[in-house]
């Protein structure tokens, strides 16, 4: 009987040493984060001035170009990557790459100088700078004037540069001019054309369609090996990165100047910019309908968009 019994103390003890070793090892886990420099990781801000004690290591980029091939290498563990990108990564990795929550919906707007453009059908025959192309902008650029009776390659000219500064030193030399821009360069370009109007929310004009979809710009992946390995810290990151989006959209003056300390864009920007960055966390089963209709827009025009294909379920993280 007393064997039986020290046999059972031994066997618990066991369990809660094991225990006590997951959790600490839980514990210890450094989640490496890389972001864009603009809307995607402004909700980031908070949780990256917080730091996760000192468990969280945050890098910025100008491109995803440079964080691709990072996040394929298994150097990053999370990225705040284009909507469309996270579905061409989730195809090229045979679903290494996976979907943890969406993080900005539309921040792509039509401005103008001189032109007094009204709504989508105003765009008929106009050049309209551009950049983007061959990404979300250009895609939802195509949709939305498809949708409103427009042939983008007949009835507009959508002439593509490949930074804002491009579009807004044409914009600066003309009298008259119409451009599609992301925020936070719209603000921007405000400061630095005269008489420059945004003319055209182009998630307005996407959510006027009402086919069931949003226009979603932003979103944070993982590699699924990672989540799987460390699910406890996942989830406590998620719970922060939720609470950094809230205090984002509730204090913006304190998150503009958190932008400015890590570099993403100065502090004057972001305070004008933040509201018409559409910043947002929706994670689980939540993200599913929005996202699937987004991408399935972007498949229908072209479907290396998304990577070839449309992602499978196993692409978005629902565990709670």
């Amino acid at each position: 009987m007393i064997k039986k019994i020290f046999s059972i103390l031994l066997a618990v003890s066991l369990m809660i040493s094991a225990m006590g070793c997951a959790k600490k090892a839980e514990d210890d886990v450094n989640i490496r984060i890389a972001g864009l420099k603009g809307p995607t990781s402004i909700g980031l801000v908070k949780v990256m001035d917080e730091g996760g004690n000192g468990k969280y290591e945050f890098s910025l980029h100008g491109s995803a170009d440079e964080v691709t091939p990072k996040l394929v290498k298994g150097e990053l563990d999370m990225a705040a990557v284009p909507a469309n990108l996270a579905s061409v990564l989730y195809n090229n990795t045979d679903g290494e790459v996976i979907l943890l929550a969406i993080n900005t919906l539309g921040v792509i707007y039509i401005v103008d100088k001189g032109m007094d453009i009204k709504n989508v059908s105003d765009l008929k025959g106009q050049t309209v700078y551009a950049t983007g192309k061959g990404s979300t902008p250009e895609y939802a650029l195509r949709f939305i004037l498809s949708e409103n009776g427009i042939d983008p390659d007949k009835d507009v000219t959508l002439e593509f540069k490949s930074e804002p500064t491009e579009v807004v030193s044409i914009l600066s030399s003309q009298d008259t001019g119409v451009a599609m821009l992301p925020q936070p360069y719209v603000t921007v370009a405000q400061t630095k054309v005269e008489g420059l109007t945004v003319a055209i929310d182009l998630t307005k004009a996407w959510n006027d369609l009402n086919n069931g979809s949003q226009l979603i710009t932003g979103v944070l992946v993982a590699r699924k090996s990672f989540v799987n390995e460390h699910p406890e810290a996942v989830r406590k990151f998620l719970s922060e990165y939720k609470g950094s989006v809230e205090y984002v959209l509730s204090d913006t003056k304190g998150a503009a100047a958190l932008c400015e300390k890590y570099d993403i864009v100065k502090s004057a920007i972001a305070e004008k910019a933040i509201p018409y960055c559409n910043i947002t966390f929706i994670s689980g089963e939540e993200m599913k309908a929005p996202l699937s209709g987004y991408l399935g827009t972007l498949f229908t025009q072209n479907p290396k968009a998304v990577g070839g294909k449309l992602p499978g379920d196993d692409f978005y993280y629902t565990a709670k």
